[in-house]
């Protein structure tokens, strides 16, 4: 018996706003038998309108889209189709990504990095209850593979100031400028970056925006 003929038919919805890798990823699905690719979406909130139409069993999500990240849509994705399995295809894969993406609800993360078998094989775990994570993240972050730990992400740990704070240090706005704009004292901002670089475990104001970019703070 082929490998094929013991999977389950699962039906595919495919997100992403690139266009040729949209297309590329639903010509590589759509050759396994056991997959049918019911749609596509650019967009998060073309994906929850297809998502809610068409019900599929996968859905294969990119995270840098337009109009909302992948992980908000696929939370409210899965508020509608709890019965859904979500594989985040993404080339973001820091920890705070993969941490994210796992506790807001996905079953699976593939690098966009990684080789064609790999997404595939992606979605045939996760359409049959389990979990997966590429092998460039398994190795990278070894911590995940021990029951797929969601803990909290450093980001996570910031509290709603704290990370109001980061995004207004990030945009390049002194403790003087930051304390007008939320009615604090510039000593208080200090205060605040200062338990920022603690908590984020970086030495200094450069680290610390350096860490807020590689991690997409804006979009996460």
């Amino acid at each position: 018996m082929s490998r094929s003929a013991t999977l389950p038919p699962t039906s595919v919805l495919v997100v992403d706003d690139h266009g040729i890798v949209r297309e590329g990823v639903c010509v590589l699905l759509a050759k396994e038998k056991s997959l049918t690719v019911v749609g596509s979406a650019s967009t998060g909130t073309e994906a929850i309108a297809a998502a809610a139409r068409h019900r599929p069993d996968v859905i294969v999500m990119d995270l840098m889209l337009p109009d909302m990240n992948g992980i908000d849509a696929a939370q409210q994705i899965l508020t509608l189709l709890p019965q859904t399995r979500i594989v985040v295809l993404s080339a973001c894969h820091t920890l705070e990504h993969v941490h994210r993406a796992m506790r807001a609800g996905a079953h699976g993360y593939v690098i966009k990095g990684a080789l064609a078998a790999e997404l595939v094989n992606a979605v045939h775990a996760v359409a049959v209850g389990k979990q997966y994570l590429s092998d460039g993240i398994a190795l990278a972050f070894p911590e995940i593979m021990l029951g797929f730990d969601c803990r909290k992400s450093p980001l996570e740990r910031l509290s709603f100031r704290e990370r109001d704070v980061l995004r207004r240090v990030v945009a390049g706005a002194s403790s003087t400028q930051i304390g007008q704009q939320l009615s604090l004292s510039p000593k208080t901002i200090d205060t605040y970056r200062g338990r920022l670089m603690t908590k984020l475990g970086v030495p200094n104001r450069s680290a610390l925006i350096r860490f807020a970019i590689e991690h997409e703070l804006a979009v996460l």
